[in-house]
């Protein structure tokens, strides 16, 4: 949709907006239970590339179709790249042809939401739940069984195959 179909269908009252926190199962709501990290962004920059500081520290967002991790379709989790906890089953992964890893789904209690404005329309904004690590988006346009798109940041994560 454009800007100016936008702001018609405002005015007109015919905009309809699902969220994609309304499409989250109640299981995926739960946060995480164990004890959280909490750094100074100098310590952080001292332990992430400047990219993985940009996006995991600064809510920045990569370039699409810079991460290998985009046609990375092995057995295995993808997990947070500044703390290791497991965020994504490789089950999970799709190619949404957006150029970034997609899932159709978080582990339960791995990720956190929070409401996100910076491009004028409301979006969901998940993290790492034990860093608080920016990790991408959740859309309302992915595969069954959850119809949702987990949209994340390549040099947020990080592949570790199954043994």
């Amino acid at each position: 949709m454009n800007r100016r179909d936008f702001l018609t269908s405002l005015a007109a009252g015919t905009l309809v907006l699902v969220l994609p926190e309304q499409l989250l199962a109640s299981s995926e709501r739960k946060s995480y239970m164990g004890d959280k990290i909490v750094k100074p962004n100098e310590e952080w920059k001292a332990l992430l590339t400047p990219e993985q500081f940009g996006v995991l520290r600064k809510e920045g967002t990569e370039r699409p179709f810079s991460s290998h991790l985009n046609k990375e379709y092995g057995e295995g989790q993808y997990v947070c790249s500044a703390c290791a906890l497991p965020l994504f089953e490789s089950t999970a992964k799709f190619d949404s042809g957006t150029g970034w890893p997609s899932f159709y789904q978080s582990i339960a209690g791995s990720t956190e939401t929070k409401r996100d404005f910076k491009m004028i329309l409301p979006r969901t904004e998940y993290h790492c739940a034990r860093c608080e690590g920016h990790q991408g988006h959740i859309f309302s346009d992915g595969p069954e069984p959850t119809g949702q798109r987990w949209c994340n940041n390549g040099v947020a994560l990080k592949f570790i195959p199954a043994s």
